[in-house]
């Protein structure tokens, strides 16, 4: 198993409409294209800022991951909402991942 960790810095004022669109549109989406995820956050306590979301998906290969992703992005109901929920102005600043593989003392395989 490959997991993914994703780290959205969204802009100032716009988690909730970032956090709304993922709730809303976004988790829909990815079921259509097969992808899973195992969780997502927001920051409690720690030196990240309060507009920051962290999620992890799982794959069962980089092959897959490809597959998937791209097939995602380049979804029309994706781009539509995309757009829409960005028409006033974007709703992320940056974003950062990592693909990780679990160790052999891990709990999570």
């Amino acid at each position: 198993m490959i997991y993914e960790l994703r780290i959205y810095h969204a802009m100032p004022g716009r988690l909730p409409a970032l956090l709304a669109r993922f709730q809303n549109h976004t988790l829909q989406i990815w079921e259509k294209h097969g992808i899973c995820q195992a969780g997502f956050w927001t920051t409690l306590i720690g030196k990240s800022e309060s507009n920051q979301l962290t999620y992890l998906l799982t794959w069962n290969s980089l092959a897959e991951r490809e597959e998937r992703w791209n097939a995602f992005l380049a979804d029309p109901e994706w781009i539509a909402i995309k757009t829409e929920t960005e028409k006033d102005s974007p709703l992320v600043q940056n974003i950062s991942n990592e693909l990780l593989a679990p160790t052999a003392f891990s709990s999570v395989k």
